[in-house]
């Protein structure tokens, strides 16, 4: 039956609407993004290829790195998980590649972009285990005999930083806090980035339900909730960087995030940042607006100031 007659069962704008007999439908981004292929970027030099690193799972990520300047170079490693509400998004297109180039370009460092799996179609919480087990993977780098020869040769496991926006922040977190409770051999987590989380509010939020239907999509889940887990104080890193923007509607959550982070026996440090006149995710919408080149600014200076 053709999706124009059949019959819509949940409709979750703008991120997709589900039809009686189970297929999936998803809005079109608001602005053009498409697929960028992997390979060398004239404008700035830097490399990107892309890796498997689960053949069962499917489970993939693509790996930057800058023009290296010599052998025996180790620098900083940033594993980034995009936003998308847990159901778009991609590491492969081209707002995540001007945002990780540009970061690249100013902190010189090596990013891994994971492609977690998607929900519906790969229910919540694969997402999550996705992205744990890509950071698992990258850890068994450490003694430089892991798959990946970039991350052998390149990445200094004593500087290694989580970041993400929106759904990323909160996969961003949750990978930290697992990080930091079950213990990780051979990788330090310096810093996390959480840059305009989704987190839970006071109501009961149907489409994260939808996606997760283990989670009761209430403030009673750690994970739409972090003041309800109880390993939040050992959360794996030694610093957190907090941004929000004035105008996002998760704005509010944000900066409950951010106090319940503060006051959570947690020992390491806390920073908070806010765009004033901005909204949710800015930065990846338009790059090369002034805020957005501040804010990159400040995630830049959080990474190679440590």
């Amino acid at each position: 039956m053709a999706s124009s007659t059949n019959e819509l069962t949940h409709d979750f704008p703008p991120f997709f609407k589900v039809f009686k007999d189970g297929h999936v439908e998803r809005y079109p981004f608001p602005i053009p993004n498409h697929h960028v292929p992997a390979g060398l970027d004239p404008n700035t030099g830097i490399q990107s290829k892309d890796v498997v690193i689960s053949p069962e799972t499917g489970l993939s990520a693509r790996i930057f790195i800058p023009k290296i300047d010599g052998p025996d170079q180790k620098l900083p490693l940033l594993i980034h998980y995009h936003g998308g509400g847990f159901c778009a998004g991609s590491p492969f297109d081209t707002s995540a590649q001007k945002y990780i180039t540009s970061l690249i370009s100013q902190a010189n460092m090596i990013v891994v972009a994971v492609d977690y799996r998607l929900a519906p179609e790969h229910p919540l919480p694969i997402a999550y285990d996705d992205s744990l087990a890509a950071l698992q993977w990258i850890a068994t780098h450490y003694n430089n005999q892991g798959p990946e020869p970039w991350l052998n040769e390149y990445a200094d496991f004593g500087r290694v930083f989580l970041a993400g926006e929106s759904a990323g922040a909160n996969i961003s977190h949750y990978v930290a806090v697992r990080a930091g409770a079950t213990g990780l051999a051979g990788l330090k987590i310096v810093g996390v980035l959480i840059v305009h989380p989704f987190f839970g509010g006071k109501e009961c939020d149907e489409m994260y339900k939808f996606l997760c239907p283990t989670s009761s999509g209430c403030d009673d889940d750690p994970k739409l909730n972090p003041a309800v887990d109880p390993d939040l104080s050992r959360l794996g890193c030694d610093k957190v960087l907090v941004c929000v923007a004035e105008k996002d509607w998760l704005k509010d959550r944000g900066v409950a995030y951010y106090e319940t982070l503060g006051k959570s026996g947690w020992g390491g440090s806390v920073e908070f940042f806010e765009t004033k006149g901005e909204d949710h995710c800015f930065h990846m919408m338009n790059s090369d607006n002034d805020n957005s080149k501040v804010l990159l600014k400040k995630f830049v200076d959080f990474i190679i100031g440590d």
